[in-house]
């Protein structure tokens, strides 16, 4: 007597609504509607609560201390940089959601569409941004997929991946659009079952002017909107919906200068090239690589005691730092992984950290006033917005654009140094429920209460009929 053919897994959307919570989820009513006839619950996060640790989580089942994500970026110490945003799943240690649902069901498959640490992993489609580096120095939007086919596919339908829209001083909707528009795509033709889909939108306002500022509402109905054709797709298809956000945003007032404090205490160190100063993080006794709310603090020989105690009395008094992770404390919060800085540090609850370590404007450097998200030690959420002391900044831009056009070389330097305009940050654990992430599932009484960042992996399998 043969087997019984093995039942066909239910097929999942996944959403990864960029900074949902359920103030927001008010201003959203087909995904409200979807919580409400299926099932929603408070979401647990991951220290640092950002983009890349938090997918990794969601993906592997696994705390940052097991996967290594320890951030969206970390120091490098065999190469001697700090590097964010790379874009190669080996970098991502564990076991993946595909690995454990191909164990059960040979022949699972997988679509990324702009989830992170897309590049190298294990699945059947891959949409990813990568612009294109020419020779010259331009830098052009574009995006990176497997099957190669795919690319110019979704380039002849939609246009070109909308880059400058999906980060800078121009993003906006437009990327969650493109990015909305190829997973409708996607489903039609090359329907797998499992679908991941990465919705930045939110991120954008609620950084620029807050969670509470109209605007940041108007941003969520918005985004709710665009959403509606997926979400009646994934209906119509029989495909089980999950909604879910890695963090939530929170309002700021206070940039923390934390690498300045350790230039000044002696610690960090730099090297001067055409009147601009660099980071030397090989030389440096100690620097700090800022992400949002968290900073990976990395120390030089931290087996000198002597080193160790200089730089917790350096950041002893600084103001905006709530706490300062040792050994003991990384392990209690799941980030005793050998990417992680020896110290860790925590913004307090209104204040975020730069990546600043100049102490004279003038001896920035170039990149600092660019959108230069591989350039820079730490992440800038200045880059959200047009330099507003610069009354000529739209002229530089418009000429910048026009040398653009004819493809000449130009340099859109309009990011302000000033990082004072920012409203709203993320990375430490939300001290409220209402303040932190959801996890929404078109599927009634799936989710309740509070489920784990650990647990969304199992949770996927299961609504997948793969236990």
């Amino acid at each position: 007597m043969s087997p019984a053919p093995a039942r066909k897994p239910t097929p999942l959307l996944v959403l990864d609504v960029v900074g949902l919570t359920p103030r927001l989820l008010d201003r959203m009513p087909h995904l409200k509607a979807l919580a409400r006839s299926g099932s929603r619950a408070a979401l647990g996060t991951v220290l640092p609560a950002v983009t890349c640790a938090a997918q990794s989580t969601f993906l592997t089942g696994a705390l940052p201390a097991e996967h290594g994500i320890v951030g969206n970026g970390w120091y490098f110490r065999d190469i001697g940089e700090v590097l964010l945003w790379r874009q190669h799943n080996g970098l991502v240690e564990g076991d993946k959601i595909w690995d454990a649902a191909r164990r059960v069901h040979p022949g699972y498959t997988v679509a990324n569409i702009c989830w992170w640490y897309a590049m190298g992993a294990d699945t059947d489609i891959t949409v990813t941004p990568r612009p294109v580096y020419y020779a010259d120095g331009r830098k052009e939007p574009d995006c990176y997929t497997r099957p190669p086919a795919l690319h110019d596919e979704l380039t002849d339908m939609f246009g070109t991946f909308p880059l400058f829209h999906f980060w800078g001083p121009g993003a906006d909707i437009v990327s969650s659009r493109w990015i909305i528009d190829a997973t409708r795509h996607i489903l039609r033709t090359r329907p797998t079952d499992l679908a991941l889909c990465y919705l930045p939108h939110l991120d954008y306002d609620l950084q620029r002017y807050g969670p509470d500022d109209p605007r940041s509402h108007r941003a969520a109905t918005d985004l709710d909107t665009a959403l509606a054709p997926l979400l009646a797709d994934a209906k119509a298809e029989g495909r089980t919906v999950v909604a879910l956000s890695e963090y939530g945003i929170t309002r700021v007032s206070r940039p923390v200068d934390i690498n300045r404090a350790l230039r000044r205490a002696g610690l960090l160190e730099v090297h001067t090239q055409d009147g601009m100063e660099y980071l030397d993080p090989m030389t440096s006794r100690a620097f700090a690589v800022a992400d949002h709310q968290l900073a990976h603090v990395y120390v030089r020989r931290p087996e000198d005691p002597g080193n160790m105690a200089a730089v917790r009395e350096a950041l002893k008094d600084v103001e905006g730092i709530g706490e300062l992770l040792d050994d003991a404390g990384k392990k209690a919060h799941g980030l005793d992984h050998p990417r992680s800085g020896e110290l860790v540090a925590v913004a307090e609850p209104d204040a975020w950290f730069t990546y600043y370590y100049w102490l004279d404007d003038a001896k920035a450097p170039d990149f600092a006033q660019l959108v230069e998200i591989h350039r820079k030690p730490g992440y800038d959420p200045v880059e959200l917005f047009m330099d507003p002391q610069d009354p000529y900044v739209r002229v530089k831009a418009a000429k910048a654009l026009a040398r653009k056009k004819l493809g000449m070389r130009y340099r859109m330097a309009v990011v302000p140094l000033d990082p004072s305009p920012v409203r709203g940050s993320h990375g430490r654990l939300p001290e409220r429920d209402e303040d932190g992430p959801l996890i929404l599932c078109s599927t009634p009484r799936a989710v309740e209460g509070r489920v784990a960042a650990t647990d969304v992996k199992a949770l996927l399998l299961q609504l997948a009929g793969l236990h």
